[in-house]
């Protein structure tokens, strides 16, 4: 990761790089999905993950829960945890990590000067994986050994890992359809009754399974529709019955219409 001294430079630039300030970008991969771009203001809303913000240039105001707003430089956010943002059309880096990849306590050691605030660490960070995302725009392949090596980083200093029979049901839904994918089919597999395998669940990733399971879908639209097909293509292809629908799952989830961020 980049030392305290180096937060603030900006990485090389392409050549067209004000076209590219302009633009936003979704990279979902197996673990993670990762957001930058400018943003405005984005309502209430919660996430199916632990999330790590942060302000690629400047500060942005946060509130968790419906409290007071504060500024801040970097935050995470656990999984459930309500909270909204004003970002000013400025650019912002949101990082989603799986459950299978850790909790929110993954992002702990990439925060600095930061007060425990409801579900949520708020203060200053490192920003400079995300910004140099956004700049440089890598290939998939280079993105993912830069993420890959960040979130070592972290995960080195994580202490809490995730019960081995909900990673195993996790892994099975990113592998599957998630709407072809029951509770009681996913209890069986890891040898547990339904009502026992949706209280452990709840437990062990912050949010319902049906609610997680949604958010499965809603990443396989996101990354169709980030690879080039149509918003309606996309929605289909993941479950959806129409885009509408889809949008209704995209503005509860992110608290924006998809024309914001996609």
């Amino acid at each position: 990761m980049a030392s305290p001294a180096r937060l603030n430079e900006r990485a090389a630039a392409p050549a067209d790089a004000e076209k590219r300030e302009r633009a936003s970008l979704w990279h979902v991969d197996e673990g993670w999905s990762v957001f930058a771009g400018p943003l405005a203001h984005h309502a209430p809303h919660a996430h199916s993950t632990a999330v790590y913000l942060a302000g690629l240039y400047d500060t942005f105001r946060l509130r968790i829960d419906h409290g007071a707003w504060r500024t801040c430089r970097a935050a995470v956010i656990r999984a459930g945890t309500t909270y909204e943002f004003d970002v000013s059309g400025a650019p912002i880096g949101v990082l989603y990590l799986e459950p299978s990849m850790g909790r929110a306590e993954v992002f702990a050691p990439l925060m600095r000067d930061a007060d425990e605030i409801g579900g949520a660490l708020v203060g200053s960070g490192d920003v400079a994986l995300m910004r140099s995302v956004f700049e440089l725009r890598p290939a998939s392949d280079e993105l993912n050994a830069m993420t890959a090596d960040a979130l070592a980083f972290a995960q080195r200093r994580a202490k809490r890992t995730l019960d081995a029979r909900i990673s195993r049901a996790i892994d099975v839904l990113q592998h599957e359809e998630p709407e072809d994918v029951s509770v009681g089919q996913l209890a069986r597999t890891v040898g547990l009754s339904a009502s026992r395998f949706q209280h452990l669940f709840t437990a062990e990733v912050g949010v319902p399974f049906r609610r997680y399971r949604g958010w499965q879908r809603l990443r396989t639209a996101i990354r169709d529709a980030a690879a080039g097909s149509s918003l309606t293509q996309a929605a289909h292809a993941a479950g959806f019955a129409d885009q509408a629908h889809f949008s209704r799952a995209f503005r509860a989830t992110f608290g924006a219409p998809p024309s914001r961020g996609l």
